[in-house]
């Protein structure tokens, strides 16, 4: 050890309490001393939150952006928003002496900063928003300008400017012998404001320049400094100002940011983050953002206060009509689909998407699908009924009314089901809803694909007199002023199965049939000509005319389900749900109300559109089930292809969980196109009896998780990119390895 003489220690000790002095003047804002032993002894050292996580805070709140000294437009908002003015409960000598606002329900207001500068009142405002905090109806968070504020007030070197000067002039007006005590308690105030607080769980950031993802929740010179200033290029721009980089372009995180700072001529979402600064002082307005809601509330400014140094919210002439965030999702990025990703969705916390299933996602929906502005849902995969107990039987009605009646439900919808090819059906009122709420050009006023997002037809002319055509029924039908929406996504099946099977047609069922036509017929007769000399080939020309039996049992099956297409007449649409217009998704309403707003549709165009026939099925009743059975019996004779069955809900939790949304229940001569023409044999049909399920009903909760999720976010005008992962996600699950055949 080194040996120091009295005088260092005595040096270091005059050092230290010099240096207390200038604490408060290094930012430090609390101090303890500690001046005896038993004092230290006493210590306890509790762990204390930033002073920006106010995550326990869940609002609601008022957020509302840069005033600029606008008081009377402030006090105009916050009665619009409902709040009540209260009387000034300071002394008369106070300068806080001034009445504040209070919500009757408990809302607070939260002041993005900026109260300062440039406007008429902005001691007015000052005094507002610091009684509104006191009273605990209001919070607020530092602007740019209480920070050179602070600073000038502080006796630094600041230049009066960017109205500055109007906020010293106010406080030169203030009476001499109390001016100096007022100051102090202004900088008492402006020196208690937060850069930014993370709200709500993490759930909301409001921060006066915005904030990145990274810096959220954390303390630093950087943090305060963006938080305040935002990021700017260091380059200045024709008028003088400094160019701001956009941070809110790349941003991805799950937190909605609300800012201000830079004044925009509307206030427009992107990537979750929300500008709501619309230049009060400039002539615009002054908005709020109710929060949760995602309300915006504005008035109108008095009057131009200050002609702002440069335009506000140049709008491109090609982007006329598009919002910021719909501009900004003119290209996706691979990255955000690419890899093992993990999607979060409200019915099914937590999904799973391999990097080899999104790898093989790609190759479709890059190569084959429609436009991505178009694919806002994808149709889930549907699981059978469990393996039918019955003998002859792969699947029947029963299992399915058991399975419901196990999950607590009381009624299900029966519906018959089409023999066609899935398809989602995307119509709007005209091309400008196109543009306006898809951001699609030149396409038509609608779109109709496939399970696999790509397009249905593959001739032009005709998509767009079948989209003509739907628009027309859903108009006849009042369909836009009952739903009040300018646009509708539909579920549906398209008949024939041929018009987009022709493929599989050519290429399996067809020559399947014809080989085993051709190869059995000469096989029997060899066989008939063999029995008239031996007993020994009875036995098995009775096995071959079984076969051959089948084998025509098999052509007639996929025969019922094709005929040519050759105008729009030859096709028919059937409609089971109205999956969303604008604003809302139709999960929450039962099968029945689908099937009878369905109906009503239908009625206006018989010829193109088919009605769906259904049966409600009391699962608890046996008559009804029986009943449900017998229905089911007669599809499947007369050649239909089975029925789906659904509970009453659209979606049902049991014990487990939500329960499979659908289960479908085919007929034994349609599993004959599916399983092969000699299926039903008892040794083929006993090993068939022994198919698993659980792998496939999984895959068909997540895939309507992400389903019901995209149609969402969709709606709730969330960035393509997180509409995309979505139906990406349930493209790339399509690829699990999973019998096909379930």
């Amino acid at each position: 050890d080194r040996q120091f003489g009295p005088h260092v220690v005595n040096n270091h000790t005059r050092a230290l309490k010099r240096s207390l002095k200038g604490l408060k003047q290094e930012g430090f804002r609390y101090i303890y001393k500690l001046n005896s032993l038993e004092e230290i002894n006493a210590v306890e050292i509790e762990r204390q939150p930033l002073w920006n996580n106010r995550k326990q805070d869940h609002g609601p709140f008022d957020i509302i952006g840069d005033v600029h000294g606008c008081c009377d437009e402030v006090e105009q908002l916050l009665e619009q928003l409902g709040y009540q003015v209260r009387a000034a409960t300071a002394s008369k000598d106070s300068f806080w002496n001034f009445p504040t606002y209070i919500h009757p329900n408990g809302r607070k207001a939260l002041f993005l900063g900026d109260l300062v500068d440039r406007g008429p009142r902005i001691l007015d405002t000052l005094k507002l928003v610091h009684n509104m905090t006191s009273a605990g109806s209001g919070m607020c968070i530092m602007g740019n300008h209480e920070n050179k504020l602070i600073r000038k007030l502080d006796g630094k070197n600041v230049k009066v400017t960017y109205g500055l000067a109007e906020t010293l002039a106010e406080i030169e007006a203030l009476k001499r012998e109390r001016r100096s005590q007022d100051i102090q308690e202004i900088q008492a105030f402006l020196k208690s404001l937060i850069s930014h607080y993370v709200l709500d769980d993490g759930k909301l950031v409001v921060a006066h320049a915005g904030l990145r993802e990274e810096l959220q929740g954390r303390g630093s010179g950087y943090v305060r400094s963006f938080a305040l200033y935002g990021e700017t290029t260091g380059e200045t721009d024709e008028f003088g100002l400094p160019v701001r980089r956009n941070w809110a372009t790349d941003y991805r995180g799950q937190a909605m940011v609300v800012h201000g700072h830079t004044p925009v001529a509307a206030a427009e979402w992107l990537n979750n983050t929300i500008d709501i600064d619309t230049g009060c002082v400039y002539g615009l307005r002054l908005t709020a953002l109710r929060y949760p809601e995602k309300e915006l509330v504005s008035v109108d400014a008095a009057r131009i206060y200050r002609e702002p140094s440069k335009p506000i919210g140049p709008i491109e002439k090609d982007n006329i009509g598009l919002t910021a965030q719909q501009v900004h999702d003119d290209v996706l990025d691979i990255a955000d689909v690419l890899g093992k990703r993990v999607l979060h969705t409200r019915l099914y916390k937590k999904i799973t998407i391999r990097e080899e299933n999104a790898i093989a996602a790609l190759e479709v929906i890059s190569r084959f699908a429609a436009n991505p502005k178009w694919l806002i849902y994808l149709p889930p995969t549907m699981s059978p009924v469990a393996t039918s107990k019955l003998p002859g039987l792969l699947e029947h009605p029963i299992e399915a009314f058991d399975y419901y009646r196990q999950q607590g439900v009381g009624s299900v919808v029966c519906e018959e089901k089409h023999m066609g090819s899935r398809v989602v059906v995307i119509v709007c009122r005209d091309e400008a809803t196109v543009k306006q709420r898809f951001a699609i050009e030149d396409e038509g006023i609608g779109i109709c694909y496939t399970r696999t997002g790509r397009r249905f037809f593959d001739d032009p002319a005709m998509e767009t007199a079948f989209i003509n055509r739907i628009q027309q029924a859903l108009s006849a039908a009042n369909f836009w002023e009952t739903f009040s929406t300018d646009w509708v996504c539909l579920d549906c099946e398209l008949m024939p199965w041929s018009a987009k099977a022709q493929g599989l047609l050519k290429q399996q069922y067809a020559p399947v049939g014809v080989a085993a036509k051709q190869g059995l017929t000469a096989a029997v007769g060899v066989l008939e000509k063999a029995a008239t000399r031996s007993t020994q080939a009875s036995d098995l020309l009775s096995h071959y005319q079984q076969r051959e039996k089948l084998a025509q049992q098999y052509v007639d099956a996929y025969r019922q389900y094709c005929w040519p297409v050759d105008t729009l007449d030859d096709l028919k649409l059937a409609p089971f749900h109205i999956l969303a217009t604008e604003g809302k998704v139709y999960a929450n309403q039962t099968h029945e109300w689908h099937m009878q707003q369905i109906d009503k549709i239908t009625q206006a165009d018989p010829d193109l559109l088919l009605a769906t026939r259904s049966k409600i099925i009391d699962v608890d009743s046996e008559a009804s089930c029986a009943e449900g059975i017998r229905w089911w019996e007669a599809l499947t004779t007369a050649g239909g292809e089975g029925m789906v069955v659904k509970s009453m809900d659209f979606i049902h939790r049991g014990q487990k969980g939500f329960t499979q949304p659908a289960v479908k229940c085919r007929g034994a001569e349609y599993l004959r196109i599916i399983y092969g023409p000699e299926y039903s044999l008892p040794e083929n049909l006993n090993r068939l009896k022994n198919r698993g399920l659980n792998r496939k009903r999984a895959l068909a909760l997540r895939e309507f998780s992400l389903g019901i999720e995209s149609l969402e976010r969709f709606v709730n005008r969330a960035p393509l990119r997180e509409i995309h992962q979505c139906v990406f996600g349930i493209l790339a699950l399509e690829s699990e390895p999973v019998d096909p055949r379930l």
